[in-house]
């Protein structure tokens, strides 16, 4: 039996060997892990709501209550994602609408993020005040402000029109607005589609209708003019110019 005999003859050599080695230290213990941060409720919220993201959240005034945005439309969730509420939440003591000034920083939000140049828009060289107005050629309402337009310049109102026909898309409406917005002159165009008069001007690619419409759905517009101050506050109709400036000097 050489082999076994030799493989045990090595094995005792190396253990003399190790024994001659100096003393190892022994080895601390692995610390344990840190304790994790709890998670972010919103996660498990939103986990339970199909299509919702938790930035799609944010705590309400109310413990255990929940924000939740969908485009322009608030509604309220539990913590545990299972019930939800909709209305206007009101601050009593204060009789403050807090959903309204959640709406209202939705509008600016979206505002803003439409540039000037898909607006068409009216306005004195030294504006005091800006609106925005979602607006139909053929509302007879839109029609009726449109035909006040120099009254409301002349009044320090700056007008930035967005379209929004109302019948929706492949509507007689629908193409007078690109037609506008086609237009060599859109701001002549748009009064003349104002008074009746047809337009020649082909609708070309790459205009603005639909997006602008889109964003007046998400603003849950049903009628025109939709008169969007500067504030997010939405006003619904037909505001005669002399009122309507007495309201933007109201709510500076």
């Amino acid at each position: 039996m050489p082999g076994k005999k030799l493989t045990l003859l090595l094995t005792l050599c190396a253990a003399a060997a190790w024994s001659l080695l100096p003393a190892q230290p022994t080895p601390a213990p692995a610390p344990a892990p840190a304790a994790q941060p709890a998670g972010d409720p919103r996660a498990e919220i939103a986990s339970h709501i199909p299509g919702v993201r938790p930035d799609d959240l944010r705590p309400s005034p109310i413990p255990g209550l929940y924000e939740l945005t969908r485009g322009m439309d608030i509604a309220y969730v539990t913590a545990d994602g299972k019930f939800a509420l909709t209305g206007d939440l009101y601050d009593l003591a204060k009789d403050d609408n807090i959903t309204e000034h959640r709406r209202r920083e939705l509008r600016v939000k979206a505002i803003a993020a439409v540039p000037e140049s898909e607006m068409v828009i009216f306005g004195p060289s030294d504006p005091k005040y800006t609106v925005t107005v979602f607006t139909d050629v053929d509302c007879p309402f839109c029609r009726k402000l449109h035909s006040q337009i120099a009254d409301y310049n002349r009044l320090g109102i700056r007008v930035r029109y967005l379209f929004f026909p109302r019948s929706g898309p492949n509507t007689s409406s629908w193409t007078k607005a690109e037609q506008v917005w086609c237009s060599a002159d859109r701001k002549e165009a748009l009064t003349r589609a104002k008074l009746g008069q047809d337009l020649k001007t082909k609708p070309c690619a790459n205009n603005p209708v639909a997006r602008t419409y889109a964003l007046g759905k998400d603003f849950a517009i049903e009628g025109t003019p939709a008169i969007v101050m500067a504030d997010g506050e939405m006003l619904d109709g037909y505001i005669p110019p002399d009122v309507l400036a007495k309201h933007l000097q109201d709510a500076k």
